[in-house]
């Protein structure tokens, strides 16, 4: 490890004497300006979103969606925890699936959600950005009262 930091000691040294420290000051400027000018732009990227939906026995569950929006808005999304929604189990439309034994059993009740209803319950929460399609997705279980 010692012999490590004494090679990036004599390279850095040895770089010194053939670019100048301002120089790379300018150039790291230069390279900061460009990128925040290109998150101006905008962009369509896939983002994973956690969903828990309120009202029913499922853990939380990832979605990949395909989002499009400004770089900046995009950027926030990447690397906060802002992508985590929380949706009201009534505002989902879906199709009960048949029970099994085992729901019998547990007092369950097995839906799948509607994609059309998911994109449009995700897409009220992330308004800044624009959900064009959102992947595959696990069936929910509802508790029956």
């Amino acid at each position: 490890m010692k012999k490590i930091k004494e090679y990036i000691k004599r390279w850095f040294g040895w770089l010194r004497h053939y670019v100048s420290p301002v120089f790379v000051v300018l150039l790291v400027s230069a390279f900061v300006l460009w990128y925040i000018a290109k998150l101006g732009y905008t962009y369509t990227t896939d983002l994973n979103v956690k969903i828990k939906v309120s009202g029913s026995e499922s853990e939380r569950f990832e979605v990949p969606c395909v989002v499009e929006g400004k770089g900046t808005n995009l950027f926030g999304y990447v690397i906060s925890a802002a992508r985590r929604v929380n949706i009201p189990l009534g505002e989902l439309v879906g199709e009960e699936l048949p029970r099994d034994g085992a729901d019998s059993l547990e007092g369950v009740r097995r839906m799948r959600i509607g994609e059309t209803s998911l994109q449009n319950a995700i897409s009220v929460r992330l308004s800044d950005i624009k959900i064009i399609s959102v992947g595959d997705y696990p069936e929910i279980k509802i508790k029956v009262e």
